[in-house]
């Protein structure tokens, strides 16, 4: 785990694995609804960006215990 508001180059693979994840959720989910396959690929996008900016800001906001918003203990 990172410091609180540091990341490290895990947090950004940890991100990217977060947003390739809910992408393809999103995929299935649209597919299902559709009874087709189809990608909306603005759709995808927007899904993978929000969920790795979420996931990269709840690491920001989190120490190395992972407590949220509380400093690193000494």
């Amino acid at each position: 785990m990172s410091p609180f508001g540091k990341l490290n180059l895990a947090d950004f693979g940890k991100g990217l694995l977060v947003a390739v994840g809910s992408a393809v959720f999103s995929v299935i989910y649209s597919t299902i609804q559709a009874g087709s396959l189809t990608f909306d690929w603005k759709a995808i996008g927007i899904t993978a960006l929000s969920a790795a900016l979420a996931y990269l800001s709840k690491n920001l906001f989190t120490n190395s215990n992972n407590e949220v918003a509380k400093p690193e203990s000494k």
